[in-house]
């Protein structure tokens, strides 16, 4: 198979050593100022990592060059996601979209919403909280991965959680007055060259705290879920994810 790389940064480099290591070929390596001609005619999948900033026109025009794309920014989908599934729709295109492409953030997640699910049970587990942890070039907070889990793996399945608020580490806490009790608040940290730290705390105040905590030691778990992503859309139409993804494995 055949991928070009769309943004060639850390985390490009990892998706190019791992695909090249389960015998891919990298076609094409392209950065910021692309304009379309540079994606090689035989290629298979297009992978793309760049910025928050430019992923929703980056995935359009991918679309509209008729390529399937596999696409892991992160930051951008209240910007345009709608306009990207109607557009994957009306072009009979494919597109594998996942704030995480960690194997272990999957499994991590189910553990997560089957917990959140049973807590509705346990109201004196009262306090909820996430942390996350990034290296200080991450460009937004919280994490993509933090709001997922937050939506749809707490929110989604515990009753008493309805609204999130994040705020950075190097800030107070946000006061969060009458909407305290169904606010779930995620704080996000930015130090070193942490490849991604998240944490989810169930508190009963005083008793007792149960954490699940996922960490990624290195970029290549996530390189080695966006190079499977791009082997599982080639050759589809849709717009796909991890459930999609793990079903297969």
């Amino acid at each position: 198979m055949k991928l070009t790389l769309l943004g060639y940064g850390k985390m490009g480099k990892a998706v190019e050593a791992v695909a090249t290591g389960r015998g891919h070929e990298i076609a094409a390596k392209l950065s910021e100022g692309w304009s379309g001609d540079e994606i090689p005619a035989d290629t298979d999948v297009v992978v793309e990592f760049t910025r928050p900033d430019e992923a929703r026109n980056n995935i359009l025009r991918v679309l509209d060059l008729g390529f399937p794309i596999v696409s892991g920014t992160t930051g951008w989908l209240d910007k345009g996601w709608d306009e990207v599934v109607t557009t994957v729709n009306e072009k009979k295109g494919a597109l594998f979209y996942a704030s995480n492409f960690s194997i272990g953030v999957y499994l991590f997640r189910l553990l997560v919403r089957e917990l959140s699910a049973r807590m509705n049970a346990f109201p004196d587990f009262s306090g909820v909280s996430m942390e996350e942890v990034h290296h200080i070039h991450k460009l937004d907070y919280p994490s993509g991965t933090a709001l997922t889990v937050a939506k749809e793996d707490i929110l989604g399945m515990l009753d008493r959680k309805s609204l999130v608020k994040a705020y950075l580490s190097t800030e107070p806490a946000p006061d969060l007055g009458a909407d305290a009790d169904e606010t779930l608040l995620i704080k996000s940290v930015r130090e070193g060259e942490v490849s991604g730290i998240h944490r989810v705390e169930f508190l009963s105040p005083g008793v007792e705290a149960i954490r699940i905590e996922h960490e990624s030691l290195s970029r290549e778990s996530l390189a080695k879920g966006a190079v499977l992503a791009a082997e599982f859309v080639r050759g589809k139409k849709g717009v796909f994810g991890m459930s999609d993804l793990m079903g297969k494995l």
